[in-house]
């Protein structure tokens, strides 16, 4: 489980904060066990700062706490405060990035399920497309029922999504696609075989629906499994 430490403080030297904490990160390379941290400062009093700190769990983070770098980073830090630290010690038990549900939607409800009205749910009116063996660009949500209808025409296919990562507006999915060649392709006839490819998927997010996107892909295995290559 997911274990995330938060540290309320104040300070008016918080570049020397910063400072300490760079030292700290340099010294602990290969040994520190954070994941992710995340520094924010009060918009209503400019020495209020408070840091998240992530660790894959409280077990890593106890790891973590018992590197002598980290004692004399706390040290450091605890002169540097105006009074002492508070910490605020979190399980994780839910952790949603929204835009991530955004694009699952499209992998799980428009591609594999085939419900094409989802498009206008999922797609900005103006989504641009991003296919690197398609010479033309698919635009907005009927681009991408086209693109999804010719796709479930030719093949019975399934998305494994493999790993996923949520970073400010992107979202970017690394997927294995498995499917079963039934119609025609690429003028390639039916030929019943069963075809495996692996991809990338970033989608751009705005307003709650994808507005951009991007496709990177093994077309050339694909090929070979059809026997075309």
């Amino acid at each position: 489980m997911t274990f995330v430490q938060i540290v309320d403080y104040e300070t008016s030297r918080p570049e020397a904060v910063n400072e300490v904490f760079d030292r700290y990160l340099a010294q602990t390379q290969g040994k520190r066990t954070v994941s992710h941290t995340m520094v924010g400062r009060d918009r209503e009093s400019d020495t209020h700062f408070v840091d998240v700190v992530e660790f894959p769990s409280y077990e890593e983070a106890m790891k973590n706490s018992h590197l002598q770098e980290t004692d004399k980073m706390f040290q450091e830090m605890v002169a540097l405060c105006d009074g002492m630290p508070r910490f605020t010690n979190l399980d994780v038990i839910r952790d949603e990035h929204l835009n991530t549900l955004i694009a699952n939607r499209m992998f799980d409800e428009l591609a594999m399920k085939g419900d094409l009205s989802t498009a206008d749910e999922i797609f900005a009116s103006d989504y641009h497309d991003h296919d690197i063996s398609n010479p033309t660009d698919k635009m907005g949500p009927e681009g991408m029922r086209e693109d999804v209808q010719m796709w479930r025409s030719a093949f019975d296919f399934t998305f494994t999504r493999d790993a996923q990562m949520a970073q400010d507006d992107y979202i970017t999915t690394l997927w294995t696609w498995t499917g079963t060649h039934k119609g025609e392709f690429m003028g390639i006839a039916p030929t019943g075989k069963t075809c495996t490819m692996t991809g990338t998927t970033v989608f751009r997010c705005e307003g709650g629906k994808i507005k951009e996107g991007w496709w990177h892909y093994d077309a050339m295995r694909l090929m070979k499994d059809l026997g075309a290559m």
